[in-house]
């Protein structure tokens, strides 16, 4: 069992008690940093709207099942009162509890079930290398994503294509996705850049990023992007444990070496992780 199918096997364990992101990663086997990222990035979505989104449907089959009392089910699913459970419930389906309690049916809400992987498989990676990177000046296109919903990036290399070639002092036609500045539950900032050699001329759509001197553990993949989220979970789930270094809380980042071709997504590419000094 993988690090994200730990996680997933543990909330879906303790949806009717209190834990925390803490609780998860350690099963997981990655810091709570680290976790939050590897889960976003396999799933589509945060460890905690999983959580909530799972709570909320099991509360929805109890009170349509004809549960007598909504504070206890408001309580069964973690919520200290009548109100915040009902909003919470509004928010996730658009109706009350006492709406379904009154239908006494789930068939017209969008209701989460336990997640599987059955999507992403995973995949037969090369052995990874160490790398001592250079500080890298960084231009792109930045997008905040939240609740771990990442679905946008393909559209955000859309809108970063035109610019490639055309930047002010760009070194070479390598390009880089980076993951950073993310908080625990709802916030992750991906960047579509390259590298460019001074930050004077850059046009002001363009956002800055420079990233530090530092050692990575890096993954080759020669495959086709379509794979990309196999290959995190591999990364994640297998290749880090395995690997026996402690990675940093810092940006990582795809990279895009010159020969591979947006247009098709063929040409292969590299993951970045950083690693604790």
């Amino acid at each position: 069992m993988d690090s994200v199918q730990k996680a997933i096997w543990f909330v879906e364990g303790h949806l009717g008690e209190d834990f925390a992101l803490e609780d998860v990663a350690e099963v997981a086997g990655l810091s709570r940093h680290h976790m939050v990222r590897a889960f976003g990035q396999v799933t589509g979505r945060s460890v905690m709207r999983y959580v909530r989104a799972r709570r909320l449907s099991e509360a929805a089959r109890a009170l349509a099942a004809g549960a007598p009392d909504i504070l206890s089910v408001a309580l069964e699913a973690r919520y200290g009162s009548h109100e915040a459970f009902t909003r919470a419930f509004r928010d996730q389906f658009g109706v009350t509890p006492e709406q379904v309690r009154g239908q006494g049916c789930t068939g017209n809400l969008a209701l989460v079930e336990p997640m599987t992987l059955n999507g992403t498989q995973i995949l037969d990676l090369s052995p990874p290398r160490q790398v001592d990177g250079a500080p890298l000046l960084l231009a792109g296109l930045v997008e905040h994503y939240f609740d771990g919903d990442m679905a946008g990036v393909a559209n955000q290399w859309q809108r970063f294509a035109p610019w490639i070639g055309h930047v002010p002092a760009q070194k070479g036609g390598t390009t880089y996705g980076v993951v950073w500045n993310g908080d625990d539950e709802r916030t992750t900032d991906y960047l579509a850049a390259l590298e460019v050699s001074d930050f004077a001329d850059l046009p002001a759509e363009l956002s800055r990023l420079r990233v530090p001197a530092r050692r990575y553990i890096v993954w080759d993949y020669p495959g086709h992007i379509s794979d990309i989220r196999s290959v995190w979970r591999t990364i994640w789930g297998e290749s880090v444990p395995k690997s026996g270094v402690r990675l940093a809380d810092a940006p990582f980042f795809e990279r895009y070496p010159e020969q591979f071709d947006p247009a098709t997504g063929a040409g292969g590419f590299e993951v970045w992780l950083p690693v604790d000094a």
